[in-house]
């Protein structure tokens, strides 16, 4: 399909990802000595920045925030920066289909990660995904459903938005 040409690898953002998320844990851990943020602070230190847009032209509305947080910055918005190599923007309610999709292409979501705040996802979660992973579910045929108004604009780079509305929940 044409879209998969125009994304990135999967693999060459996963392969990044983790090494941003390293970085990270090792951030967190050498400032340990001072008082830790949530990933809500860490969020609301971002909200000096301009509102972010969905992929509608609109306000970018929370994802998920209960039973826990997804998003980046665990904050419940699929918000991103120059640190989330996997941009993790596409508000999905996540399918068991999905989920062992993703599985097989090397990417366990189902399985718990307390380093990361993962509480591992089943059928039904709500929950920001990587974009060129949904993108590549969509050429699959096994895309999750999306939540427009809460998928941020930066999906765009990688999956067009008439692929987005044919799995929209809160379409119009």
């Amino acid at each position: 399909m044409a879209s998969a040409l125009l994304r990135p690898s999967f693999k060459a953002f996963t392969q990044q990802a983790h090494r941003v998320n390293n970085r990270r844990q090792l951030v967190r851990a050498a400032s340990s000595a001072g008082p830790k943020m949530t990933g809500a602070q860490e969020g609301a230190a971002q909200s000096s920045k301009p509102h972010p847009k969905n992929v509608l032209g609109g306000p970018l509305e929370c994802c998920c925030s209960s039973p826990y947080q997804t998003g980046f910055y665990r904050d419940g918005f699929c918000r991103t920066d120059m640190m989330d190599a996997g941009r993790h923007v596409v508000c999905a309610r996540v399918t068991q289909q999905f989920l062992e999709y993703s599985r097989s292409r090397g990417n366990d979501l189902m399985t718990p990660n307390p380093m990361f705040q993962f509480p591992g996802l089943k059928d039904g979660d709500k929950w920001c995904l990587c974009a060129a992973r949904w993108g590549e579910a969509y050429d699959a045929g096994c895309a999750p459903p999306v939540y427009l108004k809460a998928t941020h604009a930066k999906a765009l780079e990688f999956v067009g938005l008439d692929a987005l509305k044919s799995h929209a929940l809160d379409a119009e």
